[in-house]
């Protein structure tokens, strides 16, 4: 088991985009950093690399959340590895892969809402008093029911808005572990891959929002807000902080 004095991280979906951007965010704070991955093991392994620039250590666990047994088998790996978690960042979602809705109509629960939960509770017993949960969403996730949805993009903003929920409902057992749960919620983020699936349906949407905005945020700038937002000692448990354009300037349903 690796001992370190360093605070130590788990991020779900770190070999690219926001999860790789705030994996490399915490290096650079000086945590050691464990990611999932679904099915980019060479991602993944130029992540760690690059993590390991900053003198910290890496760790790429490859990982079906939706899947229990690959879930406990990821908790096996990080026990090998460390023997305490400061920070979890639930990152990892899905509901826009065709082939996979195609099979499970309801994938997208299971995955922002079911695995959400599973890993925070697998997460737990690692988590070390004074540790915290920050939960990745999106504007239009956050305020579904709300705001103006985009079809395409309704399941995701509904299961992921469940995930939410569902994760705020345990907020008092956090606060009996003396663990923070903090909410991360995102406008469009420039060069992933969720704006270009949702353009095909929407053309004109991410021009909309750039100039709603002024400009829209980076995987760099979600990874850093989310690095801040972890090592921020007076955000309260529940706390939501908004990175890009503000949850005001959504169309109203």
């Amino acid at each position: 088991m690796g001992l370190t004095a360093r605070p130590v991280a788990l991020i779900t979906g770190g070999s690219r985009g926001i999860g790789a951007a705030t994996a490399l965010a915490l290096a650079g704070l000086g945590y050691d950093v464990a990611i999932t991955y679904h099915n980019k093991a060479a991602r993944a392994k130029e992540v760690v690399a690059e993590v390991m620039k900053q003198n910290v250590r890496a760790l790429a666990v490859g990982c079906d959340i939706t899947r229990q047994e690959n879930i406990d088998q990821l908790f096996v790996r990080l026990g090998e590895w460390t023997n305490s978690l400061d920070l979890l960042v639930l990152n990892a979602s899905g509901g826009l892969e065709r082939d996979l809705l195609d099979i499970d109509s309801q994938y997208p629960m299971r995955i922002n809402r079911d695995a959400q939960l599973a890993i925070l509770d697998a997460t737990l017993t690692f988590m070390v008093r004074g540790g915290v949960v920050v939960f990745v969403t999106s504007h239009w996730a956050h305020l579904y029911g709300k705001v103006q949805q985009l079809p395409s993009y309704a399941p995701v903003a509904a299961s992921k808005y469940a995930g939410e929920q569902a994760l705020l409902s345990r907020k008092t057992t956090l606060a009996e572990n003396n663990v923070r749960l903090i909410i991360v919620t995102g406008d469009l983020i420039e060069g992933t891959i969720t704006p270009r699936l949702l353009e095909r349906n929407a053309p004109g949407l991410v021009e909309q929002r750039r100039n709603i905005a002024g400009h829209l945020p980076t995987a760099d700038d979600m990874g850093r807000a989310i690095a801040a937002a972890a090592r921020d000692s007076s955000l309260p448990n529940g706390h939501i902080v908004v990175v890009g354009g503000s949850l005001e300037s959504l169309p109203q349903s």
